[in-house]
């Protein structure tokens, strides 16, 4: 059974080099995309601490917590992870890795045994070291490559999708 978790962030963004206001997070939206190519439970990382509504305020923040090695907490999930044999990680690239809330949960859970399936959005840097920080927080699960998903085309990342699940699947 699938999993898609992922983290999102909607309101002011960057998006093919101006700052945009996004009614949907581009992370959110490739995630229910895959759920709905490949099936499975949607679940969202939502911080407990909500960030600034302004791009430029919140980068700073993810920068201040990606510098202090933060593990900011989120709000319960209501997921039993024993459950899925495959975990879709749907993320945002913040500073060359994953938002620091992922780490928190990715530290919260037991993935042993469990296939981690990384999407990440971006405006252009690619996976960053996301994948090689998955593979050393994660050493008990087998971490694939990931898919990159330009952020400015999520709503019509429909083919790198279904491409992407072809061959995870």
């Amino acid at each position: 059974m699938n999993l898609i978790v992922y983290f999102s962030r909607k309101g002011e963004n960057y998006v093919n080099g101006a700052i945009k206001t996004l009614e949907k997070g581009n992370t959110e939206i490739v995630a229910e995309k895959i759920q709905a190519y490949a099936g499975g439970d949607l679940a969202q990382i939502v911080p407990v601490k909500e960030y600034s509504g302004s791009y430029y305020k919140c980068i700073e923040e993810a920068k201040g917590e990606l510098n202090e090695n933060a593990r900011p907490k989120y709000r319960p999930l209501d997921i039993d992870i024993a459950r899925y044999d495959k975990v879709f990680l749907c993320y945002p690239n913040w500073w060359g890795t994953m938002p620091m809330c992922v780490y928190t949960f990715l530290e919260d859970y037991d993935f042993s045994g469990k296939k981690i399936l990384p999407v990440c959005t971006n405006e252009g840097s690619g996976m960053g070291s996301s994948v090689r920080d998955l593979k050393r927080i994660l050493q008990n699960a087998e971490i694939d490559a990931g898919l990159s998903v330009h952020g400015a085309k999520a709503g019509a990342s429909d083919g790198a999708i279904k491409k992407y699940l072809s061959e995870v699947m």
